[in-house]
């Protein structure tokens, strides 16, 4: 398939984002951070900004000020008690505001690739979303950098039970179920998600992004359902009915997700990188999928790891 083939544009929608605090900043922005201004500030300065070693601040900063292209990783972080977890999710989303552009690339949880950090496990090849369990946020980075040979400028990390909180935060959400299946696999509580039109609370919502073994399309269909997820709060979130509960989703984000981005990032990216919303393009990472050592591996050829660079450094030149 080529890739033009497997590329989808959205024009003026963000809600491709699976990570929803920079899809809030975005698409409803005007209701988050102008109506409780100081409270948004507080929230993202004390709770949810955290530098990492592996990206280089000042260096981001001069960007963002040039209003130059930016890179950002967004993480969606199974996170567990007693274990740091998985990066469920992992995504590259560049920013080109020149020339009203944005582009955001899906890399699969089970892509093998070398672990690059300061850990003992840097240097095995192994599932990239494995580099978090093993090094957190910096080894994340570093690694897919290594595996796509591109600078990441800035990060959004949450941890992905917070989807079922901010549901229950903006009053349920409704999405549209292609496929009629029984919840058997995360909560085992016997949901039925019926075809069509259907209304969901947080952890039934989590059921629903979590499935895949009953789905044909596997990855891809459950990535395809945390996108209806996403835009679903994203609608409900920036309505006007949602104003009332503006406190609880702050709160929810405040809990649930860290970034290097400070208040006055977020707000510069508001305002001077809005306009890279007008033409959205969305494209998922292919590969084939194999058994070594008894461990499913999903193999990417360097043919498309070099076509994905050149995708994003298309954007950033």
């Amino acid at each position: 398939m080529k890739r033009a083939e497997k590329m989808k544009k959205k024009k003026g929608k963000w809600w491709k984002i699976p990570l929803i605090l920079l899809a809030l900043l975005v698409v409803g922005g005007g209701v988050y951070l102008y109506t409780i201004y100081a409270g948004a500030k507080s929230t993202v300065d004390d709770k949810m900004h955290q530098k990492v070693a592996s990206i280089d601040h000042e260096a981001a900063k001069k960007k963002l000020n040039q209003e130059e292209p930016l890179n950002i990783l967004l993480m969606g972080v199974d996170e567990r008690k007693g274990d740091r977890g998985r990066s469920d999710a992992l995504m590259v989303l560049s920013l080109d505001p020149a020339n009203d552009r944005s582009q955001l690339i899906s890399i699969p949880r089970d892509t093998r690739t070398t672990l690059v950090g300061d850990d003992p496990k840097a240097g095995i090849k192994d599932k990239i979303n494995h580099a978090y369990a093993f090094g957190g946020t910096n080894m994340s980075i570093q690694t897919v950098e290594n595996f796509l040979d591109i600078e990441i400028d800035y990060y959004v990390q949450m941890n992905m039970q917070g989807l079922s909180e901010m549901v229950d935060a903006v009053g349920g959400i409704t999405v549209n179920n292609s496929l009629d299946w029984y919840d058997s696999g995360y909560y085992k509580k016997g949901y039925h998600y019926e075809k069509g039109k259907i209304t969901l609370n947080g952890p039934k919502t989590m059921g629903y992004v979590r499935m895949r073994y009953q789905d044909p399309n596997g990855d891809f269909g459950r990535n395809e359902r945390q996108r209806q997820v996403i835009q679903a709060i994203i609608d409900k979130g920036a309505s006007i009915s949602s104003v009332s509960r503006i406190g609880e989703i702050m709160d929810v984000l405040g809990n649930n997700v860290t970034t290097n981005m400070n208040f006055s990032t977020m707000k510069n990216i508001l305002l001077n990188y809005r306009s890279a919303q007008q033409n959205m393009t969305t494209y998922q990472m292919t590969g084939k999928g194999t058994k070594i050592d008894g461990t499913y591996y999903l193999l990417v050829s360097d043919q498309e790891v070099q076509e994905v660079h050149n995708m994003i450094m298309e954007y950033n030149s």
